[in-house]
């Protein structure tokens, strides 16, 4: 048997008045994921327990089949492991934002997806004034960077200490969203302090040249320490593979065991090579058991308050990566495809929420319900739930109809 993963993150939404009342993903043309529907099954489960925040860290560990009441620790960490960063009992990795600040509002989370070049220039800078072999500051992709803190003793952070994700700000005011609780002095005070080294910093004047938002600061959050996963092969017996162009996924990955494939033109973003993710992932599929590709654009586009290009990436990911994909698959005898997003992102909030959110399931000894779209309507009338969404995998590949 081999299992597709398709992970179109925060697909899920609301019904928008600009859309006739329907949700981005109705309003989508998917033809593929909607004759998927009709053969298979559609259902709803909830990835986010509700005593934790609804980031893509959470919900994509519960994706992948774990417990994140078990296995949480923080986003950072897993960040961490796809860089290779190994963490010590005494490590933190904090999770540093490039973000656009302006008169305590949060103008961009992004920085106005400052380029990965800008960032690691900014993060060296701030490397010579106030990192040190215990303060490291590393380069991610784009806005998404690393600090990793190592403290002599134990580190003064604990799971009380909070810190608002920039993502969930946007175009607000921020004066009530700083880090708190234990550390969180440490927090504030690397953060005060980028700002200075930011100011006139060579990047930003030619960022304000050029007409972009420059880096103002930079934001901590998703603090945790060493994470330890059980590999999914020993659970399982199947050999994975992730596609994706974020360093979460990939480090998710890293920590169950699978391979990591690196797609040319995967941005993260809603400019992404959809077609090349399509092509690498067929090709992968022959290769290993389980393969599943992550696609960032819906969530990107929600974040933006664009209805318009989360149903633009809806459409590309059915036509360039859930339609050939499976095809390819069909070839190669028995086969189950998923397709569930991790949380749902409404595009009139632009952040993650908690919530249940829409899957599909079809191939091989899958019988079918009476669904006919994939969509969000579709999986709140169906019988099929699942409170603890973690559970949604073992039912994906042992579902014990015949084969």
């Amino acid at each position: 048997m081999k299992y597709l993963i398709v992970i179109p993150d925060g697909c899920a939404d609301e019904q928008q008045a600009i859309l006739g009342g329907q949700t981005p993903l109705e309003a989508a043309r998917t033809p593929h994921m909607d004759r998927l529907a009709r053969q298979g099954l559609v259902g709803r489960a909830s990835h986010v327990p509700s005593h934790l925040p609804a980031g893509s860290d959470v919900a994509n560990l519960s994706l992948l089949g774990y417990d994140p009441c078990t296995y949480f620790t923080g986003r950072a960490p897993l960040e961490a492991a796809a860089q290779g960063i190994t963490l010590g009992a005494n490590d933190w990795a904090i999770r540093c934002n490039l973000v656009t600040l302006q008169q305590h509002r949060m103008r961009d989370f992004t920085a106005g997806h400052i380029s990965s070049a800008e960032a690691s220039e900014l993060l060296s800078s701030l490397q010579i004034d106030f990192g040190s072999p215990s303060l490291r500051f590393v380069p991610g992709v784009s806005y998404r960077n690393l600090l990793i803190f190592h403290s002599s003793e134990l580190a003064p952070f604990s799971r009380d200490t909070t810190a608002t994700p920039p993502h969930d700000l946007t175009d607000r005011v921020v004066f009530d969203d700083y880090p708190r609780g234990p550390g969180s002095a440490l927090f504030n005070d690397w953060m005060q302090r980028s700002e200075a080294v930011f100011l006139g910093h060579d990047v930003n004047v030619k960022r304000i040249q050029r007409g972009e938002l420059p880096a103002t600061h930079i934001w901590l959050w998703g603090a945790g320490g060493a994470p330890s996963l059980p590999l999914f092969f020993d659970l399982h017996r199947l050999r994975g593979a992730m596609i994706t162009a974020v360093d979460l996924l990939r480090g998710l990955a890293a920590l169950v065991g699978w391979d990591r494939i690196e797609v040319p033109g995967a941005t993260g973003y809603t400019d992404t090579d959809y077609a090349a993710k399509g092509a690498y992932a067929a090709r992968a599929i022959a290769e290993y058991d389980v393969v599943c590709v992550h696609i960032e654009a819906p969530d990107e586009a929600s974040h933006e308050g664009d209805v318009d290009a989360k149903i633009t990436a809806l459409e590309a990911i059915d036509r360039e990566i859930v339609g050939p994909v499976e095809e390819a698959l069909r070839s190669l005898g028995p086969y189950r495809v998923l397709v569930s997003p991790d949380h749902p992102t409404p595009v009139r909030t632009k952040t993650h929420s908690h919530g249940a959110v829409p899957f599909l399931i079809a191939g091989t000894g899958i019988p079918a319900d009476d669904a006919l779209h994939y969509d969000e309507p579709s999986a709140n009338r169906s019988r099929l739930a699942f409170g603890d969404g973690y559970k949604l995998m073992e039912f994906f590949l042992r579902h014990p109809f015949e084969t």
